[in-house]
């Protein structure tokens, strides 16, 4: 397997749930749009008390509405049990390039916040989805028009702008919203 990776090269993927069956499988909760690309996204790293490890993939398939997996360091039910909540990670330079207008939410944390009047709102804290759209968490900062945290829904009538070179995404959401 190929040597550890530096943790800020890597993006997270996914997380082990609770486990399927006594031979080891585990449920995997996969942050992707296509759930089942999580697969083709390879080599796995798992984040633990004493670092990075590799997680290898010797198995996996749609069990009802979810996946499960098995891997090559989880021998057994007993280990298995001990997984639930680890986190999956691979190196950015492995996901597949994104489209024109498609962004990783990894890419857009940090990003500064600006309106349509040019009020600096704060930077994207966090990215995550709620159903009916996915949301960025915008926070305050020393610089930012208040000290109000917002959350302002990612879709096209929101986000007009994402300048990736600036570091700037621009949005019709006034400060009083």
């Amino acid at each position: 397997m190929s040597s550890t990776p530096d943790v800020n090269t890597l993006m997270k993927i996914g997380q082990l749930k609770k486990p399927y069956g006594i031979k080891g499988w585990l449920w995997v909760f996969s942050d992707t749009d296509d759930r089942e690309s999580i697969f083709a996204m390879q080599p796995w790293w798992m984040k633990t008390a004493t670092g990075m490890k590799p997680l290898t993939v010797t198995a996996w398939r749609e069990q009802g509405s979810g996946l499960v997996a098995q891997f090559e360091q989880i021998p057994d039910r007993n280990v298995a049990e001990t997984m639930n909540g680890v986190t999956i990670w691979v190196a950015k330079d492995s996901l597949p390039a994104a489209d024109e207008d498609e962004f990783y939410w990894s890419d857009l944390v940090g990003l500064q916040v600006l309106n349509e009047q040019d009020e600096y709102l704060g930077d994207i804290s966090e990215m995550f989805e709620t159903g009916a759209h996915d949301i960025m968490r915008v926070t305050a900062t020393l610089n930012s028009l208040d000290n109000e945290e917002r959350l302002i829904p990612w879709h096209k009538q929101t986000v007009l702008e994402v300048d990736m070179a600036g570091k700037t995404v621009q949005v019709a959401w006034p400060s009083d919203y």
